[in-house]
């Protein structure tokens, strides 16, 4: 996996993680007040995610389990 963790304490619910997400792995969840991860085997390791959270609750992982995607056909 290539997202490691969102801090929940830190997490404000901000939502920018999710908004700058290219490949969508990221969302808020139900209640609509912090960030988690959905679907984390479709992570890139961009890092987008980690630059624009203004609290630095997103950790990514060095490793992915799968192959990274570079492009789409």
């Amino acid at each position: 996996m290539a997202i490691e963790n969102i801090d929940q304490e830190l997490c404000t619910g901000c939502g920018a993680c999710v908004d700058s997400c290219p490949v969508d792995c990221l969302r808020l969840n139900d209640a609509g007040d912090k960030a988690v991860v959905r679907y984390p085997q479709e992570c890139m390791l961009c890092g987008f995610c980690v630059v624009v959270c203004p609290e630095d609750a997103v950790q990514l992982s060095a490793h992915k389990s799968a192959p990274l995607t570079v492009s789409w056909g």
